[in-house]
C-alpha cells in the first residue's frame, strides 16, 4: 500500500504478518486481470511499474512475464516484498509525487489507490502514472470501492505458518457519511506467535470513495483516454484503464 498513515501498524511493525493476513495465492486471479488489461496497450508491454506495491503479492504472479519495478512508501512492506520477489527492483516512494526519471510500457496501481482520500491526491497519482507511462502504454487501476455502488459489510481471513505463527483478521466497512468521499474501515488482528502467545491489534483505516465520473474526469485531466472493465462475479469491481496516446 502507498500513502499510508504512519500510525497504521499494518504497514509498519505488523508488516511481517502480511503473508499470513493476505496470502500471495489469493492474488493470482487479480494478476491475470492486470495482464489482460495490459494487452489493451498499443505497444508490447514488457516493463511494468507498480505503484503502491505493498508486500509484492501481485508482482509475484507477474514477474515471470514482465520486468517489474515496485514502488511503495513503507520500508517494512518493501522488505516483505524483497523476500518474496528477490531480484526485482524495489524503490521507496509516494505514488503522488515519486519520479523515477524513466518510463514504462504499463503502470499498475492495485488497491493501494484506495488510500487516496481527496480528489487532489487521486489526481496527483494519475499524473505520476501518466509521467511514467510511455506513449501507447496503459495505466491500470484497481479501486476496491466506488461511490454509488459501495456496500457496507465485513470480511475475515488469515492463515498459518509452518513455524507455528498464525494470523486472523476481521475487516468491518462502515456506512459512509452522506456526501463523504471517504469510508472508514475497522480492522482487528489476532496474532499468534510461534511460542503460542496471542495478542490483538485494532486500528482504523480511512480510504477514498469517489464516483466513477470523478475517476474518469481526473484521469482525462491527467492526459489519459479512459476505458473501464468489470471484474467477473456479482460483486466485481470496476477497473479503470488510462491509455496514453501513442502520437
Amino acid at each position: 500500500m502507498s500513502s499510508f498513515d504512519p500510525q497504521q501498524r499494518l504497514y509498519g511493525d505488523l508488516a511481517r504478518w502480511w503473508p499470513l493476513i493476505s496470502p500471495v495465492e489469493e492474488y493470482d486471479e487479480e494478476a491475470r486481470a492486470a495482464g489482460e488489461l495490459f494487452r489493451l496497450a498499443e505497444r508490447p508491454v514488457r516493463d511494468v511499474l507498480e505503484l503502491g506495491s505493498g508486500g509484492g503479492n501481485t508482482a509475484f504472479h507477474l514477474r515471470s512475464r514482465y520486468s517489474m519495478t515496485l514502488v511503495d512508501l513503507s520500508q517494512e512492506m518493501l522488505a516483505v516484498s524483497r523476500e518474496l520477489n528477490p531480484g526485482v527492483e524495489h524503490r521507496v516512494g509516494d505514488m503522488r509525487d515519486v519520479r523515477l526519471g524513466r518510463d514504462f510500457d504499463a503502470v499498475l496501481v492495485h488497491d493501494a489507490i484506495d488510500y487516496m482520500t481527496t480528489p487532489e491526491d487521486l489526481s496527483a497519482t494519475f499524473r505520476t502514472a501518466y509521467e511514467h507511462c510511455r506513449p501507447g502504454g496503459v495505466a491500470v487501476f484497481f479501486p476496491d470501492h466506488l461511490a454509488g455502488t459501495f456496500e457496507p459489510g465485513t470480511d475475515c481471513g488469515g492463515g498459518d505458518a509452518p513455524d507455528g505463527r498464525g494470523a486472523r483478521y476481521l475487516e468491518w466497512h462502515l456506512p459512509p457519511e452522506p456526501g463523504s468521499t471517504t469510508v472508514r474501515t475497522e480492522y482487528t488482528f489476532t496474532l499468534r506467535e510461534a511460542d503460542g502467545s496471542i495478542h490483538t491489534v485494532h486500528e482504523t483505516h480511512v480510504t477514498g470513495l469517489f464516483t466513477a465520473a470523478t475517476w474518469r474526469g481526473l484521469l482525462s485531466e491527467a492526459g489519459f483516454r479512459v476505458t473501464s472493465a468489470q471484474e467477473s462475479g456479482p460483486a466485481g469491481r470496476t477497473l479503470f484503464v488510462g491509455h496514453r496516446p501513442a502520437g
